[in-house]
């Protein structure tokens, strides 16, 4: 059981656990909210349900975390959603020399130990 301060991040990893990326949206504006909270940001209106989003987006920002050889950089990104919200992950599929900001992406659903999660690969 959780307490109503987790119940949107359980039900967020709930969707991915059964394949599905789904953010809660605002109903002010329509816009996707990422990270699952109680409140909207900015008004601090209620929140409506989770509704699937399309995984597109466009990075923002990006980093890379180097690491030692022989382990290939970690490329992480914030990604501006196409339905928007804004979203912190990582390229694993990716390399310093191929991406950029401003290069569209897709997100896909992975699970790192026990816990699923978006990454993003660059679009097709």
């Amino acid at each position: 059981m959780t307490d109503d301060n987790t119940a949107p991040e359980a039900e967020y990893l709930g969707h991915l656990a059964q394949g599905r990326f789904m953010l809660q949206r605002d109903p002010l504006s329509g816009a996707a909210v990422f990270p699952p909270r109680l409140r909207a940001p900015g008004h601090g209106g209620a929140l409506g349900a989770f509704a699937p989003v399309s995984g597109r987006g466009v990075i923002y920002s990006l980093t890379v975390q180097p690491k030692k050889p022989p382990q290939p950089a970690r490329i992480i990104v914030l990604v501006d959603l196409e339905e928007g919200g804004r979203m912190l992950s990582h390229m694993p599929a990716a390399t310093p020399d191929s991406v950029a900001i401003g290069d569209a992406v897709t997100a896909r659903i992975v699970t790192e130990g026990e816990t699923p999660t978006i990454v993003f690969d660059p679009a097709p």
